[in-house]
């Protein structure tokens, strides 16, 4: 099996991320998760057979100086710029700009880091569907959201990431990834509910 992917992970500043977990987790335990969550998901990517390299973009420090600490590189979120993509958009942007000068014949796959159950052998089977296609996303577990979104070698990507964002990406070229529900890629931690699964190793 040969590495031929790139990994982009987008992380917001872990104090102002999973805004809707606010009701049930304090800050300081929502900025402990997200960092926690991030972590595994990045450790995930680095695990997988099919991945060359793993690239962090986030504004968090805490979040970027751990990630450093294990290899990863790290690109800093990029400031608002009138007119550009915003938020988790142009941080895979900027994600895979830095993949395109550091391997230029590499797929790029952003996959969103609130997957810490992530098994690298789901990432493995799905980067091959995904080598298979120009440019390809996995849906998450309702079938509305995004948790991975590609792009062969050659080919921008075109994030849209937000509520609904299977379907925009769809619209922009992206197919949909015929991925098991069962898959652990395509169980994000969003909401309180999902929250169960963390504490469930069965779940």
């Amino acid at each position: 099996m040969s590495a031929t992917w790139w990994v982009v992970v987008p992380v917001k500043d872990a104090r102002r991320g999973k805004s809707r977990l606010a009701g049930v987790l304090d800050d300081d335990s929502r900025a402990r998760l997200v960092r926690a969550m991030a972590l595994d998901t990045v450790a995930a990517a680095r695990s997988a057979a099919r991945v060359l390299g793993v690239v962090l973009v986030t504004p968090d420090p805490v979040l970027a100086a751990a990630a450093q600490a294990v290899g990863v590189h790290v690109v800093p979120e990029p400031d608002p710029a009138p007119g550009a993509p915003a938020g988790l958009d142009a941080a895979v942007l900027a994600g895979a700009a830095h993949v395109h000068a550091t391997s230029p014949r590499a797929h790029v796959a952003a996959l969103l880091g609130d997957l810490p159950r992530l098994d690298p052998r789901d990432l493995d089977d799905a980067l091959a569907l995904a080598g298979r296609s120009t440019r390809a996303h996995v849906a998450d577990a309702e079938g509305t959201g995004t948790t991975m979104l590609t792009a062969r070698s050659g080919t921008p990507l075109r994030p849209a990431f937000g509520t609904g964002s299977s379907a925009r990406h769809a619209a922009a070229g992206h197919v949909l990834l015929d991925v098991p529900l069962g898959s652990t890629l395509r169980h994000d931690v969003d909401l309180p509910a999902d929250l169960d699964t963390l504490a469930d190793p069965g779940a």
